[in-house]
């Protein structure tokens, strides 16, 4: 399917639904995102740091730029990055110097003409997707409970409840200079991402996230509710979800494809707050050395896996 609509509008048409809250036990909400364009994102700013909500809003600012494109390149997206991290290391003393953040999300993009979701994640918030009934964590958690799991010494029950879950091995700033992981993820009609901060995923299980999304039919009901039973769970970490709804994907060897009508049924505390999200150096007197291994690259499953700088493919 060719012509001037098709060539200027985006590779995949979205509807999208925000949704974030302060939750009960902080005072300052440190999560920002963005949902505009093809850019969908969400920013956990690192508590115990000075001035969160800075580092994350600061993330924010560098990708909005990115909004005013049909579809996102992976060139693209690494500049972005840069450019975020930069801006964080340069935060001011009193402005947010010190400060870090996680970051994940989707952009849409397009290989060999055909739409891609290319999404992307660096800390512990999380980006899934929603398809044929199934949902699936695309990204894969940059945080220390997750090595564990991976060497076999935690179950994944295990993971969801033990003190150092909030123990990131990947962020931006705070000291790090780690890189995203990336993934092409190809699109199909009907697809339902959601992008969440920690506060979600800590309150709420993967089977009560699908419930949710399954059973609201519009990405803001379905953002809201999630909030909501967060909030009714516990509440104790700012919780924030991006959902975003496929409506058409283009192909350059199909026609459009649609998503059918009935798709949608388908305040701080004192330390030490187990709640909070960290960089892993900020614990590192309290970790012995030969706990720590570098994080594995995610398994090609149903996302091609594409290298970041430097490594091979």
């Amino acid at each position: 399917m060719s012509g001037p609509d098709t060539v200027n509008r985006a590779p995949i048409q979205v509807v999208t639904g925000t949704a974030t809250d302060v939750g009960l036990r902080r005072a300052i909400n440190e999560d920002s995102y963005l949902a505009e364009g093809s850019v969908f994102l969400v920013a956990d700013g690192m508590g115990g740091h000075e001035a969160g909500e800075i580092a994350s809003a600061t993330v924010v600012t560098a990708f909005r730029p990115l909004t005013t494109s049909r579809s996102i390149t992976l060139d693209q997206l690494q500049a972005a990055f840069a450019d975020a991290a930069g801006q964080v290391a340069r935060l001011p003393e009193g402005g947010g110097a010190g400060a870090g953040t996680t970051l994940s999300g989707v952009v849409i993009a397009e290989l060999d003409g055909n739409a891609y979701w290319l999404m992307f994640n660096l800390g512990d918030s999380r980006t899934y997707r929603l398809s044929g009934g199934v949902l699936a964590q695309i990204s894969v958690d940059h945080s220390l409970v997750q090595e564990l799991v991976e060497r076999g010494e935690l179950t994944p029950a295990q993971a969801a409840t033990d003190a150092q879950r909030n123990i990131v091995t990947r962020a931006i700033g705070a000291g790090s200079e780690s890189e995203p992981d990336y993934w092409y993820v190809p699109a199909e009609p009907a697809d339902r991402i959601l992008i969440c901060s920690d506060g979600l995923t800590g309150e709420l299980d993967d089977a009560r996230i699908r419930l949710i999304l399954s059973e609201e039919a519009a990405p803001q009901a379905a953002a809201t509710r999630l909030v909501h039973e967060a909030l009714l769970s516990g509440g104790r970490d700012n919780v924030t979800a991006v959902v975003v709804d496929a409506l058409s994907v283009y192909g350059a060897h199909a026609e459009e494809h649609t998503m059918p009508a009935d798709r949608g049924n388908t305040g701080a505390v004192d330390a030490p707050d187990w709640d909070d999200t960290i960089p892993r150096d900020e614990l590192a007197a309290l970790l012995a050395p030969d706990d720590l291994v570098p994080p594995s690259i995610p398994p090609e499953a149903e996302a091609k896996a594409v290298a970041t700088p430097g490594e091979e493919s």
